[in-house]
């Protein structure tokens, strides 16, 4: 890790005063606050911060929008905005080196198409087709007594999966589900959520810092539905590195 890479994140955290009560910290880089990987990873935080209250962790992110858009975000996925910083451009993440993802001159809708149909994102059909599939080695995502609603007309519990599917792993149809939910409120609330098309493609990034708030971690995203290294359970490198 270069010095000028630390000094970035450290001028990261004087200027947003990321400060924290805690010994460590996560810093997000969401790309747009309407990004599929956006919405998935803070609703996971969430609920991360819910299960493990005790956990020596504070969690900061930055994403591109406006704050319209952020108080629409933070009520849906459940993430706190006090935590959350917007920005309307991707300086951050070009300063960081974050990718920017597929340019191909056409626009971010193209490129944002091309990236979902696993053109220079390797990984995101794979992972569309885990959403369909399940997977043995994953966690379910919904309880029995959870209600779903998709689309506003189909309306089922959590139940309906276990019945089928049985329970204890991620079951066919489940995160698909999940995220046919999150596309839904992105799209019905589109421009609040989308505030440039051309950043559709901007990937993110996690850092974790310690005490002395240096870079112990880090993650830089290269693919849609790739905000981490382990998409079966996404969020192990906190449990990791953070000790209760």
């Amino acid at each position: 890790m270069t010095e000028k890479f630390q000094n970035d994140i450290n001028n990261l955290v004087e200027e947003f005063n990321f400060r924290g009560v805690k010994n460590f910290k996560l810093i997000v880089l969401f790309g747009l606050l309407g990004d599929f990987d956006s919405f998935e990873y803070a609703i996971n935080l969430k609920n991360f911060i819910v299960n493990h209250p005790d956990k020596n962790l504070d969690i900061f992110a930055i994403a591109i929008g406006n704050q319209k858009g952020k108080e629409k975000f933070c009520k849906f996925t459940g993430f706190r905005e006090e935590n959350l910083i917007v920005v309307s451009d991707n300086q951050i993440h070009k300063n960081l080196k974050v990718s920017s993802g597929l340019d191909i001159g056409l626009g971010g809708w193209i490129n944002m198409l091309l990236m979902l149909s696993g053109i220079n994102s390797f990984k995101t059909i794979k992972e569309v087709v885990r959403g369909y599939t399940g997977d043995r080695k994953a966690k379910q995502i919904y309880s029995e007594v959870d209600k779903i609603d998709v689309l506003k007309f189909l309306k089922f519990s959590g139940n309906s999966f276990r019945q089928v599917f049985g329970d204890g792993y991620l079951r066919p149809f489940e995160l698909a589900t999940f995220r046919l939910n999150n596309m839904n409120e992105i799209i019905q609330n589109w421009g609040d959520y989308i505030l440039k098309e051309e950043y559709l493609p901007q990937r993110g990034a996690s850092f974790i810092l310690n005490d002395k708030n240096q870079v112990i971690y880090k993650f830089f995203s290269s693919d849609v539905l790739g905000y981490s290294s382990n998409m079966r359970d996404p969020l192990r490198f906190l449990s990791d590195l953070i000790k209760e």
